[in-house]
């Protein structure tokens, strides 16, 4: 943005907070716990449920070894939509380096990106066990409230099991990298 809190366009938006980026910057470290790590948060969250601890967030195959020695169940392979960091790997781009770190040791999930039924198939194919939408239900949403957000999901679908015609498997479970 520049200079937008000295140009004459800041006038347009009152009430709009200015800061520099040393302000934001400040205000952001100045809210973030780095006393954060693998271990203790880990640790932590086993210690108060039973539950199976899932990654979010994983772009890396060192993070998912880091994930599977501290004892999670799974890794979901997104960027958080690329907006926490400008120019970050795509979560697509990233799942083959996490299903090969993973193994057959932990689920993988992603998210991010997927806008059609052919996005879902190349997930699949690529090693995710599940796939996780969010805009295109927003968009149902949006268009025509519950059936709407039911049309998208059923739109998805179509997609995917056209996809899989196309390809030739008839089932989920047949859908590969080749």
């Amino acid at each position: 943005l520049g200079n937008f809190a000295d140009s004459d366009a800041a006038d347009a938006f009152p009430g709009v907070v200015r800061a520099t980026t040393g302000e934001f910057s400040g205000t952001f470290s100045a809210n973030t716990d780095r006393s954060l790590s693998w271990g203790n948060s880990i640790g932590w969250l086993k210690s108060i449920t039973s539950l199976p601890i899932i990654i979010k967030g994983v772009l890396t195959a060192d993070d998912t070894r880091m994930a599977i020695s501290h004892g999670c169940a799974g890794v979901f392979v997104s960027n958080h939509g690329g907006r926490q960091l400008d120019g970050t790997l795509a979560a697509i781009d990233a799942l083959p380096q996490v299903v090969e770190a993973a193994g057959n040791r932990v689920e993988i999930y992603v998210d991010g990106g997927v806008r059609q039924g052919t996005d879902v198939f190349k997930a699949l194919a690529l090693g995710a066990r599940a796939v996780f939408v969010a805009r295109p239900v927003l968009w149902g949403l949006a268009y025509n409230g519950e059936s709407g957000a039911f049309l998208a999901l059923d739109l998805l679908r179509k997609e995917l099991e056209l996809a899989m015609t196309l390809i030739g498997t008839v089932s989920i479970a047949e859908i590969n990298e080749s």
